[in-house]
Order: C-alpha cells, then sequence, then structure tokens
C-alpha cells in the first residue's frame, strides 16, 4: 500500500463515516417516513463508497465493482418498496408522520 493510497483511503473514511452518521441521524431523529428513506439511502450509499475505496486500497478492484453493483440493484428494490409502503400509508393516515401509525393496529 503506497502512502498515497493510505491517505487517500482515511480521507474516504472520515467522509463515510460522517455519511453514516447523518443518515443515522436522519433515522433516529424524524417522524417524517420520507426522511427516514433519505437517511436509509444515505447509509446505502456510504457503504457503497467505504466498498469502493477498499477496493482501490486492497487493490481487488474488479471484485468491489461487482459488489457495488449488485448492492446498488438490491438498493433500488428496497427503496422502491419502501416508497410504495409509504405512498399506501399516506392514502390511509393523510399523513407521513410515525406518531400516527399506531392506529393501524389491529
Amino acid at each position: 500500500m503506497t502512502p498515497e493510497s493510505l491517505v487517500l483511503f482515511w480521507q474516504f473514511c472520515f467522509f463515510v463515516v460522517m455519511l453514516a452518521i447523518i443518515g443515522f441521524y436522519c433515522l433516529l431523529a424524524t417522524y417524517n417516513l420520507i426522511r427516514v428513506l433519505i437517511g436509509l439511502e444515505l447509509l446505502i450509499k456510504s457503504v457503497t463508497l467505504l466498498l469502493v475505496v477498499v477496493g482501490y486500497v486492497s487493490g481487488h478492484v474488479a471484485l468491489m465493482q461487482a459488489f457495488v453493483i449488485t448492492l446498488i440493484v438490491v438498493e433500488v428494490v428496497v427503496i422502491v418498496v419502501a416508497t410504495g409502503v409509504v405512498i399506501n400509508l399516506r392514502r390511509h393516515n393523510q399523513s407521513l408522520d410515525t406518531r400516527k401509525l399506531r392506529n393501524l393496529r389491529g
């Protein structure tokens, strides 16, 4: 590992950690379901960036590209299904507030 790639690794790790912290904050600090989906998207993007950087530093770029493509496909499916659930909840409750979802109990 060259010193240049080591410096690049630590810089990207800092940004990945910051992005993950922002994503967790979006998940935990809000009651809006759209913001929860955005936080989930930020968390997945931070993992994607981490995989790319690890592949670059370790020299296994092709393997990490395959993982990233798979992760992107899974991410799209999860976000589309979650958005569909959010849209249906909005139709039934007239709100995106998670505190009002307790009314759905049977």
